[in-house]
C-alpha cells in the first residue's frame, strides 16, 4: 500500500482509510463536540495566522493570495521541521488525512496546506 495525504471535512464521517487524521484549524470547528471528531493531533500553530484567516474569509478572488500569503508562512513558521517530520513518519505507517472545518472544499488552507507538505517531502 502508498500511503497517501487526503483531506476530509470535519463534518463529515471518518473514512476507512483516514488512519492518521490531523485537525488543520486554528479555531474547534462550528457545532461540534470533541467526542464527535476523530484526530489524532491538532498542530494549531501549522493553521493560518488570525490575521490572513480573517483576510481570506474564504473568499474565492482572494484565494490565489491567500494562497502565496500561506505557504510564506507555513516556510516561516518555526514548527514546519517538526509537522514535516511527523507527516513523514506518518506516511511511511499508513495515510494522512487533513481534517478542516471549512464549508468550501475547494478553496481552504487544507487544500494549501497539502499542497505545500506534497513540495516540501517532494511527494
Amino acid at each position: 500500500m502508498i500511503s497517501k495525504i487526503k483531506i476530509r471535512r470535519a463534518y463529515r464521517e471518518k473514512g476507512k482509510d483516514d488512519e492518521y487524521c490531523i485537525l488543520v484549524d486554528r479555531l474547534w470547528p462550528r457545532g461540534i463536540k470533541k467526542e464527535n471528531i476523530s484526530y489524532s493531533w491538532w498542530p494549531k500553530d501549522i493553521a493560518p495566522s488570525d490575521k490572513l484567516r480573517k483576510y481570506f474569509n474564504y473568499d474565492k478572488d482572494k484565494f490565489t493570495d491567500f494562497k502565496r500569503l500561506y505557504k510564506q508562512e507555513l516556510d516561516d513558521n518555526e514548527m514546519n521541521g517538526e509537522f514535516l517530520d511527523m507527516i513523514k513518519a506518518q506516511l511511511e505507517k499508513h495515510n494522512v488525512t487533513l481534517v478542516y472545518g471549512a464549508k468550501d472544499e475547494d478553496y481552504n488552507q487544507a487544500v494549501v496546506l497539502k499542497e505545500w507538505i506534497e513540495e516540501k517531502l517532494n511527494l
